[in-house]
């Protein structure tokens, strides 16, 4: 299981759109992958979560979060041999991380939290919670915003990962990160 959550060596930059949800992530991890003609990784936790609503009307579980976190490196594994420039990551399991300790008690399977560590990116944009809330039927925190934002700041803050803000709509945010995804790419 633990080769499962190791990330693969690449040659590529990997960027990571990091932050609560319903905040654009997805949405600009499409456009910069877009724009840079490379590949995204896909929130791989939304596919299972999703299908577990859909036959069972059951949330996330702590059960839930080590076979989420196999599925996100395997995607992003598979995706990073693809490309030796650029790799859009929709999320990390630095994310699944955070969604652990808010959700259950502080805590966070030491497996899943070791990996979260070790894995490495180059830069991550950190969204905020100033676009309007979208419910679907996954999403159960529009009144915690907030303080979900706080969890996802001070993560990247303790351990030091490099990040970048990015706020306002979709063109402003699209335009912040191209600024910075292009100084990498120098």
């Amino acid at each position: 299981m633990e080769k499962a959550l190791k990330q693969q060596p690449s040659n590529c930059i990997k960027i990571v759109l990091f932050g609560p949800e319903s905040t654009g992530k997805t949405t600009l991890s499409r456009q910069l992958a877009k724009h840079y003609n490379t590949f995204w990784v896909p929130e791989y936790a939304r596919q299972y979560l999703q299908a577990k609503w859909d036959s069972e009307q059951k949330i996330c579980e702590p059960k839930d979060l080590l076979p989420i976190a196999i599925g996100q490196m395997k995607l992003e594994n598979d995706l990073a041999k693809k490309t030796d420039s650029l790799l859009i990551c929709d999320t990390d399991l630095l994310e699944t991380k955070v969604y652990s300790e808010a959700y259950y008690l502080n805590t966070c399977d030491p497996i899943l939290e070791t990996h979260a560590l070790e894995n490495y990116y180059d830069l991550y944009f950190l969204t905020n919670i100033d676009v309007p809330w979208q419910a679907d039927d996954l999403r159960d925190k529009p009144n915690e915003r907030a303080q979900m934002f706080k969890a996802f700041e001070d993560t990247l803050k303790t351990y030091k990962r490099p990040y970048v803000l990015l706020e306002g709509n979709k063109e402003k945010r699209l335009k912040t990160a191209i600024k910075y995804i292009d100084k990498l790419l120098k």
